[in-house]
């Protein structure tokens, strides 16, 4: 696993304005500034096509594609495969958690979350940093 580069894009997809801010501002708080944002899945899916990004930060309760249906499409992509996947929810309902790791996720993460917390689990996926 190598360590994350703090200059590798981010991408935060979040249909909520002000999540889109707070988990923009705890990146920011632990160094990474190279984040871009999509508001739901279809978008988050196209700029994923797009542009080379490190790791995708998703919530999970998004419409008209939600976080699970956006990584499903990311791990069935192979050029996207790959990419380190975080799944932000309010619910940490045991059949979730199990639905997103059938589905390939990285790590979950859930609200409300510190910086601290947003910390360990990124670490967990891409390593020191």
């Amino acid at each position: 696993m190598s360590a994350i580069d703090m200059k590798t894009p981010i991408l935060i997809v979040d249909d909520y304005k002000t999540m889109l801010r707070i988990i923009r501002n705890l990146l920011k708080q632990l160094g990474f500034d190279n984040v871009d944002e999509a508001t739901d899945g279809s978008t988050a899916l196209q700029k994923l096509r797009e542009k080379a990004y490190g790791l995708v930060i998703s919530d999970w309760n998004m419409e008209p594609m939600t976080g699970l249906e956006l990584l499903k499409e990311v791990r069935a992509d192979t050029q996207l495969k790959e990419l380190p996947f975080i799944m932000i929810t309010a619910e940490s309902k045991s059949e979730n958690v199990v639905a997103a790791k059938q589905a390939g996720v990285s790590n979950y993460i859930v609200k409300p979350f510190n910086a601290d917390t947003l910390k360990t689990k990124l670490t967990a996926v891409v390593g020191d940093f």
